[in-house]
């Protein structure tokens, strides 16, 4: 983001707007903390902020201010239309194309608004007017948002406590409480910077994980016991998830979040995945160790992408399938994997 593109902000911002914030479909802590940072700071400044979400919200995270204002469009689809049609600018977070966006997707493609992107993975699409994308030497969106309000805004100073909680939680969430994606100082100096503000990280760190349903273990449980396949030939494991698996542990919007990680903490496995059954798809997510790369993974099979260590895609084959062709790529990728 050059000057030319802050001063088209902040001369935008100069007077009272209305704005959207909108974040991903299936938003995570990185999602949600960005944009309910960004709404506070907003409306600080005397905005009228929607931030809209394209489906329902991961229930452990409903301690987060404000939460309970984000327009989700599964359930409140025309006002969520209403916001965007009203909207003087759209603030899109932590996704770089709006098939991110589930049943928004053609309402903000065809938006004249401008549009500005916040965002830290690789190739955003080409319909954004703004782009501050930073996909090398950062943990997170919450970390890009920081460096957006404090230094590219010159707005450290009205930084408050409770925005900083907000950016903690997405530091926290996409690091796997600094376990990857935190080699950088700059993470470090942004938490710094947040615990200078006043919050209290091991309390943030208890709300998110010390936060789940009874059921959302014992599905947990169930993943590790019944549905985790190892397959050392490959220093790969996967872990399946069916519907009928889903409905069986009364199944809740982010109750599956971090569940992919645990095949990858076996000694020997550098590449592991997670398939959920959907209502029309195989939901895939994928983690790995060093160089193997899952977002080049998920973009050439899975019509996804992410991050070099963290990626996601979708099937649209059966389970069955979906499982086969997963393994007949392991062997492809063999030599990759086990060299």
């Amino acid at each position: 983001m050059d000057k030319k593109d802050i001063l088209r902000i902040t001369d935008r911002l100069a007077t009272p707007k209305k704005v959207v914030v909108a974040v991903h479909y299936n938003p995570d802590g990185d999602a949600i903390g960005s944009a309910l940072a960004l709404a506070l700071f907003l409306q600080a400044k005397g905005h009228k902020v929607s931030v809209l979400s394209p489906n329902e919200l991961p229930y452990f995270l409903d301690w987060k201010p404000q939460i309970d204002k984000i327009l989700v469009a599964t359930q409140q689809l025309e006002q969520c239309k209403a916001e965007i049609d009203a909207a003087d600018m759209i603030f899109c977070l932590d996704f770089n194309t709006f098939e991110r966006v589930g049943i928004l997707q053609e309402y903000f493609e065809q938006a004249k608004q401008l549009k500005i992107l916040i965002d830290h993975h690789i190739d955003p699409s080409p319909y954004f007017d703004i782009v501050y994308s930073v996909t090398d030497k950062t943990s997170s969106t919450c970390e890009l948002m920081y460096h957006f309000l404090a230094h590219l805004l010159n707005e450290k100073e009205n930084i408050t406590k409770e925005m900083a909680a907000c950016l903690y939680v997405g530091i926290i969430i996409d690091t796997g409480s600094l376990s990857y994606s935190c080699n950088n100082q700059s993470t470090y100096d942004v938490l710094g910077e947040l615990i200078h503000l006043g919050i209290d990280g091991g309390k943030i760190h208890q709300r998110i994980y010390d936060n789940f349903s009874e059921s959302r273990i014992r599905l947990l449980g169930f993943c590790l016991a019944e549905r985790l396949v190892t397959l050392p030939d490959f220093a790969a494991s996967y872990i399946y998830l069916t519907k009928e698996d889903l409905a069986k542990f009364d199944y809740k919007q982010g109750d599956t979040e971090g569940i992919v990680n645990y095949g990858l903490s076996i000694s020997g496995i550098r590449f592991t995945a997670l398939f959920t059954e959907r209502d029309n798809r195989i939901r895939a997510s994928f983690r790995s160790k060093g160089d193997f790369d899952v977002n080049y993974f998920a973009r050439q099979y899975f019509n996804g992408g992410g991050h070099k260590n963290a990626s996601g895609g979708n099937s649209y084959a059966s389970m069955n399938d979906t499982i086969r062709d997963f393994k007949a790529l392991l062997q492809k990728h063999k030599t990759e994997l086990t060299a």
